[in-house]
């Protein structure tokens, strides 16, 4: 059984709110065989620009579930964050039957979750291969690369740490890298 933790950001966190999200969120526990016990965290916002986003995150001891979704209407953005977790969830059940199949473990040791098609495994299939050589850069040079390419992410060599590093573009129109050890 879940524990839920229903914070708001501008706003009040009523009753019907609380228990429509309790609803929502709670339906994901029929995708476990035994309900993990676990906290939602479940944080509403509303935005001036009369938006709500709905952020939720259950930290499992297998995996992190995480969504966020952005909408004019609250009780949508709850149930469009539930769909993307649902997908989450059947994901991970592709990968961990896949896994299974491959080390010949009998999938009844390994299944974690009940009730999941396996029709998005054809989600997960590779349909084309690059292959790149990473040339030395600093993050500004390997961004401007970026959008000269118009891509929403560059891997490049840094220059300072001949390390391999990630220039990506971020929602917000900023940019993020991430450098590898």
């Amino acid at each position: 059984m879940f524990k839920y933790n229903v914070r708001g950001e501008n706003i009040e966190v009523t009753e019907a709110i609380r228990n429509y999200v309790e609803k929502k969120v709670g339906k994901l526990e029929r995708y476990f065989t035994d309900v993990p016990d676990a906290t939602a965290y479940v944080n509403l916002k509303v935005y001036t620009e009369k938006t709500a986003k709905v952020e939720v995150t259950i930290p499992l001891p297998y995996l992190v579930l995480r969504a966020e979704e952005t909408s004019p209407d609250l009780y949508a953005s709850i149930d469009l964050v539930v769909d993307k977790l649902e997908r989450q969830i059947r994901k991970f059940k592709t990968k961990i039957n896949r896994k299974a199949r491959e080390k010949g473990v009998p999938e009844r040791e390994v299944e974690v979750l009940v009730n999941v098609e396996d029709s998005e495994e054809s989600e997960l299939e590779i349909v084309r291969t690059k292959r790149l050589s990473l040339k030395p850069m600093g993050s500004e040079e390997a961004v401007l690369q970026m959008n000269m390419l118009g891509h929403n992410f560059f891997i490049f060599e840094d220059a300072e740490t001949n390390g391999t590093s990630i220039v990506y573009r971020r929602k917000d129109g900023k940019y993020g890298l991430i450098e590898t050890d």
